[in-house]
């Protein structure tokens, strides 16, 4: 059994939820105010491969700091607060850059709350169906998304539950929930 010791008090808590708001909103400023103005002609598909790739490290490198949390669950909660934003963030860029590279790439010129609303449409899997791919690059990218999408709620989600789960056996293995 856990005792009271080990459960994260108020102040952990709030700094935690606090710390996870404050980084989402931070991501998202930074979203709209680094500059973008000129198109990626040919890198855009490279940056997101590139982008991926360092979104997948940093994942395994929060699993591996929850599994060494004395309260695993807070940084699982601001784990995910990071990774879910720089992974939607990162494809509403890359449709933002793409649509610059190549104009006509989905059914209306996207602005970067454009591209960031098709980001949420697709990663929601709401699919409004107003803006739409229409390019090949621009379909893979998206398609490339949904699977992300499929894996980062499906295996990335079991992944942290198990980092919280190994964390409090590690702290006391005659726990069993």
């Amino acid at each position: 059994m856990t005792d009271a010791t080990s459960r994260p008090g108020r102040r952990a808590t709030l700094s935690a939820v606090a710390g996870s708001i404050g980084l989402s909103a931070g991501l998202v400023v930074a979203y709209y105010l680094l500059p973008m103005e000129a198109a990626l002609e040919g890198g855009t598909v490279a940056g997101l491969v590139l982008g991926l790739i360092a979104v997948t490290a940093l994942f395994l490198w929060q699993l591996r700091a929850i599994t060494r949390s004395l309260y695993p669950e807070l940084r699982a909660v601001e784990s995910l607060a990071a990774l879910v934003p720089l992974f939607t963030l990162l494809f509403a860029t890359s449709y933002f850059l793409l649509e610059r590279a190549t104009p006509g790439s989905f059914t209306e010129p996207l602005t970067r709350t454009d591209a960031l609303y098709f980001t949420l449409t697709v990663i929601s899997t709401v699919g409004f169906g107003d803006i739409t791919a229409q390019t090949e690059t621009a379909r893979v990218m998206t398609m490339i998304q949904m699977v992300g999408g499929i894996l980062l709620v499906g295996v990335a989600a079991r992944a942290v539950v198990k980092a919280v789960e190994a964390s409090r056996h590690r702290r006391d293995p005659q726990q069993r929930d």
